[in-house]
C-alpha cells in the first residue's frame, strides 16, 4: 500500500512540475509577444512622427515660411 501511495504522490509531483513548466513557457511566450507588439507600435509611432514632420516642412516650403 505504501508503495502505491508513494507512486501516486510521485506521479502527482511529476504532473505538477510539467504543468508549472508549461505555464512558465506560456508566460515567456506572452511576454515576448507583448514586447514585440510594443516595439512595433513604437516603430509605427516614429514613422508617423517623421511623416508629420515632413508634411509640416512641405507646408512651410509651399507657403514660404521656411525662408
Amino acid at each position: 500500500m505504501a508503495d502505491n501511495t508513494q507512486k501516486m504522490s510521485y506521479q502527482a509531483g511529476e504532473t505538477k512540475g510539467q504543468a508549472q513548466e508549461k505555464a512558465s513557457n506560456l508566460m515567456d511566450g506572452a511576454g515576448n509577444a507583448a514586447q514585440s507588439a510594443k516595439e512595433s507600435v513604437q516603430e509605427a509611432g516614429q514613422q508617423v512622427r517623421e511623416k508629420a514632420q515632413g508634411a509640416v516642412e512641405g507646408v512651410k516650403n509651399a507657403t514660404g515660411m521656411n525662408k
